[in-house]
């Protein structure tokens, strides 16, 4: 099979006859567009689930997974119609538990971002690039270089400074967004190792899937098993199916539209580069996030959480400058 360098090569000297350039080069690793790729899926991010809080005035967690999928599922149809990419896995089983992983940790930040501050769901769901550096340097004995190290341990410093966690009253429910990162690591893990070649698309598909089968579930086991619900964004893990919900539904259309947009960079961004590089530029969301929740909302950021976002960017920008 000719490779990329000797097609370029053979084009240069003018003697070979015109042929279609590859379409992919799945093994190929590209830093730079990845980087590029996955600070512009941050913006996207950053701003959309600020609204979380605002639909989770009205509807559950649940029931916003279920609406979002079916909405989303006929843009990602869209994306594959228009050439995007495939619309079926070519593994069905490594995108399916790629999918899973994926989900379970939106579960989780979703789940924050309804009971806490932007910025706090954020550090919490970052503590992935930690995870992933564990599982990859631990579990899978890749070699990591002692830069990355430092990035991770000064995004660290700064998740912990936003966080802010008090060991004399440990409130566990700052471990909801972390446990999301758990998550998130895994799946990115997953996106590069398992499901090299499948189709942006069909990855982005699989997740929304899984999401809405997991809304349907949820749906159901409060159907069945209905609890005790408190009103305004403090219930939304508990709420069951709410109609009407005239005042959520612009927000789920935003989050619908924003999300299958965002995530899907999400997954490219992944393809094209080795996740414990790429996941540190996901920390750029700290910056977007909590950013447009101060513009918009008024949402206060403190000292030591605009100290911690400092660190979270500076951790990025060791990785841009010194990775390989």
């Amino acid at each position: 099979m000719l490779s990329f360098s000797d097609w370029i090569l053979r084009r240069l000297r003018g003697n070979e006859k015109p042929m279609t350039m590859p379409a992919t080069l799945p093994d190929e690793t590209r830093p730079l567009t990845a980087a590029l790729v996955m600070i512009c899926a941050m913006a996207i991010i950053g701003v959309i689930d600020n609204f979380i809080v605002t639909l989770a005035q009205d509807i559950g967690l649940w029931q916003f997974h279920l609406l979002r999928t079916l909405m989303a599922l006929p843009l990602a149809a869209a994306m594959a119609g228009l050439g995007l990419g495939r619309l079926m896995p070519r593994r069905p089983g490594r995108v399916a538990l790629r999918s899973v992983l994926v989900a379970l940790a939106m579960l989780f930040y979703f789940s924050a971002l309804a009971i806490m501050p932007i910025a706090q769901a954020l550090a919490g769901l970052f503590t992935s690039p930690i995870f992933i550096l564990l599982i990859t340097a631990l579990g899978m004995g890749q070699r990591i270089g002692p830069w990355r190290i430092l990035a991770v341990a000064v995004g660290f410093s700064g998740i912990l400074l936003v966080l802010q966690p008090d060991p004399g009253n440990f409130d566990w429910s700052v471990l909801i967004p972390v446990a999301g990162g758990l998550f998130y690591a895994m799946g990115a893990i997953a996106t590069r190792s398992l499901c090299a070649g499948e189709s942006t698309v069909a990855l982005l598909t699989g997740m929304l899937i899984a999401l809405g089968l997991m809304g349907a579930a949820g749906l159901a086991w409060l159907a069945l098993f209905p609890v005790e619900t408190l009103p305004g964004p403090d219930g939304f893990v508990t709420r069951g199916w709410v109609w009407p919900m005239q005042r959520a539904l612009p927000w789920v259309v935003v989050q619908a539209v924003g999300s299958v947009a965002g995530v899907f960079l999400i997954i490219k961004a992944y393809q094209q580069g080795e996740p414990s590089y790429v996941s540190v530029f996901e920390y750029s969301v700290m910056v977007f996030g909590p950013l447009f929740a101060w513009v918009a909302f008024g949402q206060p950021v403190g000292p030591w959480q605009v100290a911690g976002i400092a660190l979270i960017a500076a951790a990025g920008a060791i990785i841009a400058v010194r990775s390989k």
